[in-house]
C-alpha cells in the first residue's frame, strides 16, 4: 500500500453520523469510506470538460433571466395556453 498522508477535516454532526453508519454496513472503515468518497468525486468530474468560457456565459444569461423576474417581466404565455396547444397539434 502506498504511503498515506494524514488530514483532520471538519464535519457535520449528521454527516458523522450517517458516516459511521455506512461505514458499519459496508464493513469498511470511515477513513476507506472517506477515501471511496474522494475517488468518486474524482471520477464523477473527470469526464466534464471545463469550459470556462461557457459556463461565464451561462451565469450571464441565468442573470439576465434572474433580472427579468425580478423587473415583473415573464413570459408570455400561461402553462393552460401551452397544453391547450399541444393538446390541438397532437390531437388532429
Amino acid at each position: 500500500m502506498s504511503r498515506m498522508v494524514r488530514k483532520q477535516i471538519y464535519i457535520e454532526p449528521e454527516q458523522e453520523r450517517l458516516l459511521k453508519r455506512r461505514a458499519k454496513e459496508l464493513g469498511v472503515t470511515e477513513s476507506d469510506l472517506i477515501r471511496r468518497g474522494i475517488d468518486q468525486v474524482d471520477r464523477t468530474y473527470a469526464g466534464l470538460p471545463q469550459d470556462r468560457v461557457a459556463w461565464e456565459e451561462e451565469l450571464i444569461f441565468i442573470r439576465e433571466r434572474a433580472g427579468m423576474q425580478e423587473l415583473g417581466r415573464t413570459r408570455g404565455w400561461t402553462r393552460e395556453e401551452l397544453y391547450q396547444e399541444r393538446l390541438e397539434r397532437f390531437s388532429r
